[in-house]
């Protein structure tokens, strides 16, 4: 337990940032799309003048701007780009982080198994992350609701993205911890974050650009794809099924690399 709140207390800060980085995204560009959707047939020519592999290349290719589903379309893709760095940050510093502060003898001296150890660490990471998680629902409708002005709009299509993230998550923090458990030594969380968050999701944009279904079958992105879950209101199931095997595959596999891993003396 002492574990445990030490972690989590270590991920407020980042909690806060997250959370409130979100929601100044959702607030300011479904404000800015919102205001000028009034004029559909401008909005129309607009993206009308944007080349078909950009508009493909950022999820906005056959996208409904007409209503306010669609354009929260479009704003979660820059939601899912944060949740993805911030769940890749967790992982990769899960571990990481005792090793290059040279800690983790001390805390392995301790009494405790190392999976005690590392299920703790986990389940610190997994609370930060839905407390993001719970903020971004809850900003998500409060600023829908604040733009919509009085038209109504269907609210499964945003209930299923919204509920995509949990896995979306998962998937970048079990990632995150294995990679970090197959390098010898973690030097720097942040440049290693951004490249699997950002690397995910140029290979999302340029299967779609070039039709490589190779490429979709590695990216979260493209599992979870918000233009076409708003279109169809349902989840790309053979997709989703990546997802999910992904997870259940790190996550022992991080165990075991774990259990068995030599861990530096601060001596």
């Amino acid at each position: 337990m002492n574990i445990f709140i030490h972690e989590f207390k270590s991920y407020i800060k980042s909690i806060g940032i997250w959370s409130g980085s979100i929601f100044l995204i959702i607030l300011v560009y479904l404000t800015a799309m919102t205001s000028v959707s009034t004029d559909i047939e401008t909005l129309n020519q607009i993206m009308e003048s944007f080349p078909e592999e950009f508009l493909t290349a950022f999820g906005m290719s056959n996208m409904d701007f007409s209503s306010v589903v669609g354009m929260y379309a479009l704003v979660f893709i820059f939601c899912q780009i944060c949740l993805a760095i911030q769940a890749s940050n967790y992982g990769f510093s899960l571990v990481s982080i005792e090793e290059r502060e040279f800690t983790a003898d001390f805390l392995l001296a301790k009494p405790i198994a190392r999976g005690k150890i590392l299920s703790t660490k986990f389940l610190a990471a997994l609370a930060a992350l839905t407390i993001t998680n719970l903020s971004v629902w809850l900003s998500s409708f409060l600023i829908i609701n604040l733009v919509r002005d009085g038209k109504t709009y269907s609210s499964k299509p945003v209930i299923l993205l919204l509920l995509s993230i949990v896995v979306f998550q998962l998937v970048f923090l079990s990632i995150g911890i294995l990679i970090s458990l197959l390098m010898k030594r973690v030097r720097s969380v942040t440049p290693l974050s951004m490249a699997l968050a950002f690397g995910m999701y140029v290979l999302s944009a340029f299967g779609d650009m070039l039709g490589e279904d190779t490429l979709e079958l590695i990216s979260p992105f493209t599992h979870f794809e918000p233009n076409y879950i708003t279109r169809h209101t349902a989840y790309d199931t053979p997709l989703v099924l990546i997802s999910v095997i992904t997870i259940l595959v790190a996550i022992p596999a991080s165990y075991l690399l774990y259990s068995k891993r030599d861990i530096h003396s601060a001596v």
